[in-house]
């Protein structure tokens, strides 16, 4: 009975996760038929030409910025739908989404969307939001990285509100398994197969120690190493993170092989079990899931084309549009 009953309880969760993954998409429908490809054609020429010369300036200097700048789109997105509100800097009594603790470890390249802001209020002042520009930057750094190139939609307009308290429980963290990962990512509308394809921009970047190292040293209360992790993956990540005289601030790649490079070897990290997050790892759990993983591994080309699909879905999550919020005239803070 108790088994019985658990089954009940997981069919509600899955069923109520559906219908509200419906109601965003009805939500964002009429919304998302505004967006428009070259939307600024008109009102400001050459705006993501701009967005993509200060970005490739930016990561020309520091190739790690494209990491941060892609997350930065990912979490604005998860957190009430694109629309720069993770961009805004905290105001007395009032803490942004920027003071969540995953914005805070991962989030890097505000200064890069700054840049690209301010050259654009000086060409065409009010004409292009702050939730515009990060879609084309995270764009734009994925193709200065060897990734992809595609098309997006623009005309959102920004958030006039930004609060760290909506973050919590929007955010896929790197503990999760298959199945929350998959539950969290249909609450925004998008599928399994998505999650897996968007899973691949882990192929880039890095990640405080604190974020797996228990994986490392305390997995459960018999085993301290995870069984799942390659033993020589995992003496590797000892030296980078010890377990006596951890450096707060000590990193390591998200992709060990090439962690500046925007390549399907994220998937191979995952099938030789040198995945640093749970989360990954957790993508060669599930039966539907290791097929994928395993073709990606083997074909990139494929996961290219599905990630920048996967991309432009996501970047149209609860975008405001028409008259609703506001266009920035600086992306840190709210127009007065």
């Amino acid at each position: 009975m108790p088994g019985a009953q658990g089954r009940y309880w997981e069919s509600f969760r899955l069923k109520l996760i559906l219908r509200i993954a419906i109601a965003v998409i009805l939500l964002s429908t009429q919304a998302n038929s505004q967006l428009q490809v070259n939307f600024h054609r008109g009102s400001c020429p050459g705006a993501e030409a701009t967005v993509r010369n200060v970005v490739n300036a930016a990561l020309g200097k520091s190739r790690g910025l494209g990491a941060g700048i892609l997350r930065m789109h990912f979490h604005d997105c998860f957190v009430n739908g694109c629309d720069g509100s993770v961009l805004i800097d905290s105001t007395t009594g009032n803490p942004s989404e920027k003071e969540a603790g995953a914005n805070k470890a991962s989030l890097r390249g505000f200064e890069v969307i700054d840049n690209a802001k301010a050259q654009l209020e000086a060409k065409c002042p009010g004409m292009v939001s702050c939730a515009d520009i990060l879609a084309f930057a995270a764009r734009d750094s994925v193709f200065f990285l060897g990734g992809p190139f595609w098309q997006i939609k623009s005309g959102r307009r920004d958030s006039n509100i930004s609060r760290v308290a909506d973050v919590g429980g929007n955010l896929p963290g790197p503990s999760s398994n298959f199945q929350q990962l998959t539950q969290n990512f249909l609450a925004k509308g998008l599928s399994q197969a998505e999650m897996i394809t968007l899973s691949g921009a882990h192929t880039i970047g890095q990640s405080l120690c604190s974020f797996f190292i228990n994986r490392l040293y305390n997995f459960n209360s018999t085993t301290p190493q995870d069984p799942s992790l390659d033993p020589q993956y995992a003496t590797r990540l000892k030296v980078l993170c010890p377990q006596n005289n951890p450096n707060p601030n000590s990193v390591a790649p998200l992709d060990p092989l090439t962690p500046n490079s925007f390549d399907n070897s994220y998937f191979t990290n995952v099938v030789q079990g040198r995945a640093l997050f749970t989360s990954d790892q957790a993508l060669f759990t599930d039966a539907a899931s290791m097929a994928t993983v395993q073709s990606n591994s083997e074909n990139g080309s494929p996961w290219r084309e599905m990630f920048a699909q996967a991309m432009i879905k996501m970047s149209e999550i609860g975008v405001l549009t028409g008259h609703q919020g506001e266009i920035r005239k600086n992306c840190r803070v709210i127009n007065s």
